[in-house]
């Protein structure tokens, strides 16, 4: 692929490149680049919104380049203040290093493990004298650590911001120096970072790393970013079924974002928009789970839903000794719906959109009064709407 088609396909779906004419220019020096990804595993598993760097770091590594997964067992343990209004608590590098294991085996879901150079940047900082310490840190000012917008922030709102954190952006920019990075590929929160990467690649003689920052990639809900605190993300580890079902929750707004940043590509317009979102979900269900996992939950799902059998489906389990006492259609429906998918709606809501809708149905017979009571059994199948039902234990 010649470098200018190189570089439509690889600046497609970036947040900000500086600049795409660098990235041009190195694209043309005819070897493969260097391209640099750094991970901080402050806990064990990822989500879909970590893995939209992944997605680009493969695209360079499917066009010949280096990837280099930089795994920050030092970082790490500093904590990175990015968009962060408190100190990050610190982890051990026992921790640290227990997270990376899983981390990288669900990375290596997307990357080629054989074509992906992988270093840890405790190689370089635990070799470092006080001395050498002093002499990085005298090449930033306490001014330009300020301009962060968090610190910024902080600062503003009387929060305190400790000394170790302004050291962050700085170990993170001699990585890309230990590293000699040609790109460096981070969210939009790590822009700073990164541009003091190329400041000290350039004191250091060494030419400057591209910046390339991605979206944040925005969760089920369309709204926040996603994050397992907002209960609205879709885990890497996910089982099949549940992956499947979280990505057809999505808006067909937010499909046209998810194929975009996870799969690299355009959804067809031709095409029907339900047909679509399936397909996008089976195709990311088979990228973490195997095409056959990604075919079979498609298969379930249409069993399903689109036929209507519930009674043959494989549906979420939901324990008869977790519920509350004293059930009625209103509390059963909300117990239902935080406890088998982490979703919580809110009493008027269930009442108007779901309850005197039909929505909510017990082995096919609507619940249409909210206010009534309810006995499930084992082997019932409660379907709260046309994309969550479960199965009583």
């Amino acid at each position: 692929m010649s470098p200018e088609h190189q570089l439509a396909q690889l600046t497609a779906g970036t947040a900000k490149v500086l600049s795409a004419t660098e990235l041009l220019e190195k694209l043309r020096l005819g070897r493969p680049l260097r391209i640099k990804l750094g991970v901080d595993p402050t806990a064990p598993d990822i989500h879909l919104g970590h893995t939209v760097a992944l997605e680009k770091l493969r695209q360079f590594q499917l066009l010949g380049h280096q990837a280099v997964l930089l795994i920050g067992d030092f970082t790490a343990t500093v904590g990175d203040p990015s968009g962060r209004s408190a100190t990050r608590p610190p982890l051990t590098r026992e921790e640290v290093l227990a997270n990376a294991a899983t981390y990288t085996d669900q990375a290596f879901k997307i990357l080629d493990r054989e074509q992906t150079e992988i270093v840890y940047n405790g190689d370089w900082f635990r070799k470092m004298s006080y001395e050498e310490i002093l002499r990085l840190n005298a090449r930033v000012t306490l001014q330009q650590m300020l301009q962060r917008e968090d610190f910024r922030n902080r600062l503003d709102a009387g929060q305190e911001i400790r000394l170790h954190e302004l050291q962050y952006p700085i170990m993170q920019g001699w990585d890309s120096v230990e590293i000699r990075a040609d790109v460096e590929i981070g969210g939009t929160d790590q822009l700073f970072n990164i541009l003091v990467g190329r400041d000290l690649q350039k004191e250091e003689g060494q030419p400057q790393q591209v910046v390339m920052v991605l979206p944040l990639l925005e969760g089920r809900d369309g709204v926040r970013k996603m994050s397992k605190p907002y209960g609205n993300y879709v885990g890497v580890s996910d089982p099949p079924q549940e992956m499947f079902g979280k990505l057809m929750s999505i808006s067909d707004e937010l499909m046209d974002r998810y194929y975009l940043l996870l799969l690299g590509e355009a959804r067809d317009p031709a095409g029907h928009p339900m047909e679509a979102k399936k397909a996008l979900a089976e195709k990311l269900t088979g990228r973490y789970h195997g095409a056959a996992a990604g075919s079979a939950a498609r298969a379930d799902w249409d069993t399903r839903f689109s036929k209507k059998d519930l009674a043959a489906a494989e549906l979420p389990g939901l324990s008869l000794a977790t519920l509350p006492p004293d059930l009625c259609v209103l509390s059963l429906s909300a117990h239902a719906f935080k406890a088998a998918f982490g979703i919580e709606k809110s009493n008027s809501e269930l009442r108007k959109q779901f309850i005197t809708t039909g929505s909510v149905q017990l082995n096919g017979e609507k619940l249409t009064d909210p206010a009534a009571p309810v006995v499930p059994h084992p082997g019932d199948v409660l379907k709260l709407s046309k994309k969550h039902a479960v199965r009583f234990t």
